[in-house]
């Protein structure tokens, strides 16, 4: 599998700009949030646009909560271009998933959306070619079709048989998912299993009951749990409930590091020898809720790229110590309710 990975939104940006000026047939767009407000350095609507005016097949799955801000013009027009542009709606489910497929040949994936608030949060957005695309494009059909989608040229996709000597593949939570490509059983299998080591990126953590357990699990038998997650995230309710389950889990054992900027990248790294990298969140939205994808591989120079970003973000984050920053009483009647909504324990 050819491989390339980008750790900030305009750096993705730049890359899936390019690769999309380049297409020649197609273009598949699955993004939670795409707005219009990127173009005065990378105007995808527009390229868009233009690509299916000039005769390409563009389709474009945008979750309806995630993209509320796009314009409805925007969407007009790149209907009147002959985009087909489907709304993700299906009642408290959203599409997380930030996936770029062009000309069947290369895609991209990850935690990159298109609005410009985001473009200098560090994230992790990898460039694929090879056999990956295939079982990516079926999961694209699949989600295509939840958005109402009819054109047999993408269905077809989720309806041929799959190639599956190779060494990475798509992990999804989509009703068609078997049950070791699921992205919840991917996740406990691989911690329970895990021998050394399991290291964890996520700028949200929310964990529900089940990952709560598998991590306790992890460090009760020796194996070494880090959890990197902002010190400061862009949904400021949330960095107090980071900051309460960053409490409980530390008298687990897992230990925590503290970025000093937004980082929204999702990563797990398991014993350095297999990683997953996607739009998944660990939070009970992305384990219950959304449709979300990942990449998992075993590919060594993949993994020990990964390892090497995930060690340069450690050194640049402060450590986290519960003991320097004990729940106060408030604190403790939150965690009460946590349980209570969200069941982390």
């Amino acid at each position: 599998m050819k491989y390339r990975l980008y750790t900030t939104s305009h750096s993705a940006w730049d890359s899936m700009f390019t690769s999309m000026s380049a297409a020649t047939q197609s273009i598949y767009i699955e993004m939670y949030t795409l707005l219009d407000d990127t173009q005065t350095t990378h105007d995808f609507l527009h390229l868009l646009a233009d690509k299916s005016r000039a005769g390409l097949e563009i389709v474009v799955v945008a979750d309806i909560y995630g993209s509320r801000a796009l314009r409805n013009t925007a969407v007009d027009s790149l209907k009147t271009a002959g985009v087909e542009f489907l709304y993700f709606s299906r009642w408290f489910r959203r599409t997380h998933r930030k996936i770029v497929v062009i000309d069947n040949q290369v895609a991209f994936t990850g935690g990159v959306n298109i609005i410009e608030e985001t473009r200098n949060w560090i994230d992790l957005q990898i460039r694929l070619e090879g056999g990956i695309i295939r079982p990516l494009l079926r999961s694209f059909a699949y989600s295509y079709e939840m958005a109402g989608g009819r054109k047999e040229s993408i269905l077809q996709f989720y309806r041929q048989p799959l190639v599956k000597k190779i060494k990475a593949w798509i992990t999804d939570n989509l009703p068609q998912t078997a049950k070791i490509y699921y992205l919840n059983d991917y996740y406990k299998k691989r911690i329970l299993e895990a021998n050394k080591s399991v290291t964890i990126v996520t700028p949200y953590l929310l964990p529900p009951s089940w990952l709560v357990g598998v991590l306790d699990d992890a460090c009760r038998r020796g194996v070494k749990v880090e959890i990197l997650i902002p010190n400061d995230t862009d949904v400021k309710p949330v960095n107090k409930v980071n900051f309460l389950n960053a409490c409980r889990l530390s008298e687990f054992g897992v230990k925590f590091y503290l970025l000093p900027t937004m980082n929204h990248a999702k990563i797990m790294i398991i014993d350095n020898e297999e990683v997953v990298v996607g739009s998944q969140n660990m939070d009970i939205l992305s384990f219950n809720w959304n449709v979300e994808a990942g990449v998992f591989s075993q590919q060594k120079d993949l993994v020990a790229d990964l390892v090497r970003i995930v060690e340069q973000w450690k050194k640049a984050s402060v450590e986290f110590s519960a003991l320097s920053r004990k729940p106060n009483y408030l604190d403790r009647f939150l965690i009460v309710v946590l349980k209570f909504f969200y069941p982390i324990m």
